[in-house]
């Protein structure tokens, strides 16, 4: 895919041709990274690493970082030897949130029509907003014009006819562009394509194509709908046959519901020490369950994921009676996961706690536990007045464990602290 701009239009040379074509797709440039070199004007123009020490992963990387082959989800250490010269800056969530929350903004401003898909990237349907705003490429243009000015940061969008090429569009127009795909143009563009360019094609789903001799979109299209589906799934075969067609009717979703929030740690060295891990697991829940609170929202599932020093992955899970929003009860459970984990004796690599089924708040009933405790809230407003010395003075100025109860799980051999970054 192009690693420059591209002008709406110049591709292929296309036109200005946007009948119908009234889905955007913005994505922010390298979002984390960005933010840290707003923040540090120092630092720009130079490779940036966003990320822990030692065997964390990559979270994101400058173009400058880029141009050395350093990727998002790649180990610290290989990115730290691809560009030795590069400045890793720990990554700060609450800062990302704040700009997203500032991006977003912005797009709700242009239309009603938004759907958030991740902290860096939303589609938006501007059918609605042309009478009053012009041609899709006029809104774009004003999105980047806005977006750069209120937040400091490039964005780059696509405009297409349907979610899925608008998603492919911004992906080429990167950094710092825009792509008009327009309707006619949609079979040609998908054609040139690998089909890993495809949404939803992961690494799995490329290596079972490429099994039945799919390794292009033009490969996809062609072939015969029965095969795809033999290779990957009835469901899956036959959306991504659509996909190739270009057929995608999916609309613009505003208030895209979140469905589950999660945070994970990767240590330093693996270690056997399970009450060691069981501790770092209390920040993973408190993160969660601030996360929770700070959104109106309670979760009914806990799920612990552990990786081992074999690379082996165990996600465990458990239903609550009641949904919670509390770090306390997220913990227990968790805690108890660990405990039942089948480790096989293997030391561990990487801890991870996630809640899911999530509801608004108001539909949270007290356990009997807190029914019992004076009012029943005080734990819970202790956990706020932490929210409101985090919101005062940083995300790392207070953190819970009083009245949190020690590990269950025996201690094997003596650990330092970790990366919990």
């Amino acid at each position: 895919m192009s690693r420059g701009p591209v002008p709406s239009g110049e591709r292929r040379g296309w036109g200005e041709d946007d009948e119908g074509c009234s889905i955007l797709h913005l994505d922010m440039d390298a979002f984390f990274a960005s933010v840290e070199v707003a923040r540090r004007p120092e630092l720009r123009g130079r490779p940036v690493i966003v990320g822990g020490e030692n065997r964390s992963v990559v979270l994101a990387a400058t173009y400058p970082a880029r141009a050395y082959g350093v990727h998002s989800a790649m180990p610290m250490s290989q990115a730290r030897r691809l560009c030795p010269q590069a400045v890793v800056v720990p990554p700060d969530h609450a800062a990302y949130r704040t700009a997203s929350r500032a991006v977003m903004g912005v797009l709700g401003e242009v239309t009603a029509l938004v759907e958030q898909v991740s902290v860096d990237e939303a589609f938006l349907d501007v059918s609605g907003a042309r009478r009053r705003l012009g041609r899709p490429t006029r809104i774009a243009a004003l999105l980047r014009e806005r977006v750069q000015a209120e937040v400091g940061l490039t964005c780059s969008v696509g405009i297409a006819a349907t979610k899925h090429v608008a998603k492919l569009a911004s992906g080429l127009a990167k950094p710092d562009g825009v792509l008009l795909v327009p309707r006619a143009a949609t079979v040609e563009l998908l054609h040139s394509l690998p089909v890993g360019a495809l949404w939803g094609v992961g690494a799995r789903t490329q290596e079972a194509l490429a099994r039945w001799g799919i390794t292009t979109v033009a490969e996809l299209a062609e072939q015969d709908l029965a095969v795809v589906q033999r290779a990957v799934g009835t469901v899956a075969g036959a959306h991504l046959h659509d996909l190739a067609w270009g057929r995608d009717p999916r609309p613009v979703v505003p208030d895209r519901t979140e469905k589950s929030v999660g945070a994970e740690t990767t240590f330093d060295v693996d270690t056997a020490d399970l009450a060691w891990v069981a501790a770092q697991v209390l920040p993973l829940a408190d993160r969660c369950a601030e996360h929770l609170r700070r959104r109106g929202m309670v979760a009914r599932t806990v799920c612990l994921k552990v990786r081992t020093a074999d690379l082996r992955t165990l996600t465990r899970s458990r239903t609550l009676s009641v949904p919670t929003d509390v770090a306390r009860t997220v913990y227990l459970a968790a805690r108890e996961l660990l405990a039942a984990a089948e480790l096989d004796g293997q030391a561990v690599r990487l801890v991870g706690v996630r809640v899911e089924g999530l509801a608004p708040a108001g539909s949270r009933q007290l356990t009997l536990e807190e029914a019992v405790d004076g009012d029943g809230t005080a734990r819970r407003r202790a956990e706020e007045a932490m929210d409101e010395v985090r919101r005062r003075f940083g995300p790392r100025s207070v953190g819970a464990a009083t009245g949190l109860p020690a590990p269950i799980v025996p201690s094997t051999t003596a650990h330092g602290v970790g990366d919990l970054s």
